[in-house]
C-alpha cells in the first residue's frame, strides 16, 4: 500500500519495423564569385570620452548608490536584531512568570 508503483516501458507488440529513409536529392551549385574587398570594419560602438564633469557625476552617482545600499541592509540588520532582544526579553518574561506560579503552589 505504502510502496511506490514505479511505471513500466511499455513493450512493442507485433513486428517492428525501422522507419523508412528517403533519399534527398543532390542538387549541384555553381561556385559563388569571388567576395569583393570590404574596408576595414569600424567598432560597432562608438567610444565615450570621459569629461570630468561626467566623471565626476558618474562618482557621485555610485557613491549614492553605495550607501543607499548600504543603509538599507544596515536597517534590516538593525530591525533583526531589535526583534531578537524582544523575542528575547518577552521569553525571559513568560520564563519568570511560569517559575513564580510553580513556586506558589
Amino acid at each position: 500500500m505504502f510502496r511506490p508503483k514505479i511505471p513500466t516501458m511499455p513493450t512493442p507488440t507485433g513486428i517492428v519495423t525501422p522507419p523508412a529513409v528517403e533519399p534527398t536529392a543532390i542538387v549541384q551549385h555553381t561556385p559563388a564569385p569571388a567576395p569583393v574587398p570590404v574596408a576595414p570594419a569600424t567598432p560597432a560602438r562608438p567610444t565615450i570620452q570621459l569629461t570630468p564633469g561626467t566623471a565626476l557625476a558618474l562618482i557621485g552617482g555610485g557613491t549614492a548608490v553605495v550607501l543607499v545600499v548600504g543603509a538599507v541592509l544596515v536597517s534590516m540588520l538593525l530591525a533583526v536584531a531589535i526583534t531578537a532582544a524582544s523575542v528575547a526579553v518577552c521569553a525571559v518574561v513568560l520564563r519568570s512568570l511560569l517559575a513564580s506560579e510553580t513556586k506558589r503552589r
